[in-house]
Parts: C-alpha cells; structure tokens; sequence
C-alpha cells in the first residue's frame, strides 16, 4: 500500500476537481479508493478529470437518491395513497409500520395515522350499528301496534280479548314513547358542555322522591327499600340528576327478585360525594358487564324485561356531565351495584 507521500499527482488532481465540482464527500470516497488501490487515477487525461468528476457524482447522486427515496419517500408515498382511501370512506386501510427505537417522526406519523384510521372505522361501526339498533327497536313495537289494531278494527273479538289487545296498544305505545324520550334526552346531553341551570338542592331527598316514582312497580313485587341517605346538599341541575336516579333505581326493580330488597346509600365527604345502588336480584355476567354502558346494548336477550337498551349509556353521559363517573359491580344471581361519584363544584 502507498503512502501519501507517494500518491500520482494526477489521482491528487483528480480528486482535487472531484472535490471543486461534486463536492467533498464524492473526493473523499474516490480519494479513499485511489489509496487502498482499488481505483487507480493516474490514467485519466487531465483535461477530462472534469468530466470523470462530473460521472462519478452523477452515479453517487443516483444511488443516494434511490436510497432516500426507498427509505424516505416510500413511506410518504404510502401514507398519500392511504389517505386517499380514507377520504372515500374506506377506513380499513392501515399503512405497514416502521420500528424505530429513535421515534423519528416518520415513524410516528405512520403510528398515528393507522390508530386515526382505526378510530374512524369503530366510529362508522357505531354508527351503523346504532342505525340497525335504532330500525329494530323502532319497528317491534310498531308492527305490534299494527297487527292487534287491525285485529281490533276486523271485529268479532270478545270484551276480554278487546281489552287485551288495547292493553298491548298501549303497553307498546309507551314503549315507543320512552325509547323517543331517551334518545332525545341522550343527544342532548351528549349535545351538552355546560349546565346552565345549576343551583343547590336536596340530593337525598330527591331520591327518595324517585323511588316514589316506582311505588307501583316496587310493591306488586314485594320489593323492600333499605336506606341510609345522608343529609347531602348538591349544586347541580335538579333536572338532569333526576333522569339519572330514575334510570339507576327503575334498573335496580326491574332486575329485582319478587320480594328482594334495593340497597341505597349516599355519603359525602368535604365536596366528594357517593351514592351507591345495590339489587339483589339476577346480576349480570362478565360479558353484559362489559358492554352494560353501550347504546342499545340489553343483557337480556330475550327482552323478558322491558327496555331499550338507553337508560345506562344515558346515566353514564350525565354523570360525566356533571364531572362525576359512575362505576358497576356484579355477579351472575347475586344482584349488581352501581355507584355515582360526584363532586360539589
């Protein structure tokens, strides 16, 4: 190997003008191959040292371009295409992933563009689903409504059986009322930031003007209250407070066995205050625990009790509203509690 002393003066011109016209990292990578003897220089013409220069840069340009292109460029041309697709309403597309310790910001762009196209696809999920849920609660009792009211309207039928079939008439005319009334009270409130109408009450005392609510459906079922409610001043909306009780405490006798008993206590400390709801009656098991705040979602899938699926997702957006969250506990045959966590702002 030759010393640097030694060197052709034309591989030193070389790189000389590699150096003046392509730059100094194209001079130092020919100036290292001229020294290990991998490239020798001294056959060039002086007069095209230029132009050789001039070659040599071009094919390094050309092979750095394609390596920022693959490593570079690549990505984003993905992620442009993606986006594309996405903006046509296909949120099933997801971009492949670059595992990157340094968290460079290609990589994290790509990261969040997936977890975005996720987002959407559960939101576009919910809102089909919420449409199909909505048609099937929508249509039951309608097309029961129908079909008794025309048997009523051809005739021929008993006083007992008239009565009957008024009775389902109206039994799932009110049905359709509450499903109307929830869904409208569910939009607004998740339509809602701020309460307006706040000013301070009895909170204890409002609850029990609930449970008065379902005197009749609490005593045809021989149902028995045990209450422990400290004396509790709330600043909040009467109005929106009272849907949530209404919604926890029908819960709680609906589920309930025929002669059970509904725990209710409500403690407060400084501005923290806990109200908690507990049955005794058929619980609910891991699965309907899960989902037990989604819209429409019913643990019962036979619909042996009455509802629509509303009430719990409209207790957990009140509750949120009024800064607070509500928590459930349960077991499958020994009854489920609920407890609301507020706070007196």
């Amino acid at each position: 190997m030759k010393r640097f002393g030694s060197f052709h003066a034309k591989a030193i011109l070389f790189v000389f003008y590699v150096m003046v016209f392509s730059g100094f990292l194209t001079g130092a990578i020919l100036f290292i191959l001229h020294y290990f003897g991998i490239l020798r220089f001294s056959i060039f013409n002086p007069l095209l040292l230029p132009l050789v220069a001039l070659l040599v840069s071009t094919i390094l340009g050309l092979g750095l371009s394609y390596i920022f292109g693959e490593h570079v460029l690549k990505p984003v041309r993905i992620l442009t295409e993606a986006t594309r697709k996405v903006a046509k309403g296909d949120f099933s597309v997801r971009v492949p992933e670059i595992e990157d310790d340094d968290e460079n910001e290609v990589a994290e762009f790509l990261r969040s563009f997936n977890k975005m196209a996720q987002e959407l696809s559960s939101i576009e999920m919910f809102r089909n689903d919420f449409i199909n849920n909505f048609s099937h609660e929508f249509k039951t009792p309608m097309v029961s409504i129908r079909g008794f009211a025309k048997q009523l309207q051809k005739g021929g039928l008993d006083e007992q059986q008239q009565k009957e079939y008024i009775g389902i008439i109206v039994s799932e005319s009110e049905r359709l009322i509450n499903l109307s009334s929830n869904i409208l009270l569910l939009t607004r409130y998740e339509n809602q930031q701020i309460i307006s109408d706040k000013a301070v009450y009895s909170l204890d005392e409002q609850i029990r003007q609930c449970i008065l609510i379902f005197e009749k459906e609490w005593s045809a079922k021989g149902i028995e209250f045990d209450l422990d409610l400290d004396r509790t001043d709330f600043y909040g909306s009467r109005e929106i407070m009272s849907d949530l009780w209404i919604n926890i405490i029908g819960n709680a006798v609906k589920f309930s066995y025929d002669g059970g008993r509904i725990d209710i206590r409500c403690t407060h400390s400084g501005d923290n205050i806990r109200v908690t709801v507990r049955d005794h009656g058929c619980g609910m098991d891991k699965e309907t625990l899960d989902h037990i705040f989604e819209k429409f979602y019913q643990g019962d899938k036979n619909h042996a009790a009455r509802g629509n699926g509303l009430g719990l997702a409209l207790v957990k957006r009140i509750a949120e509203l009024c800064g607070g969250y509500i928590t459930v506990s349960s077991e499958s045959g020994k009854g489920t509690e609920f407890s609301v966590n507020l706070r007196n702002q």
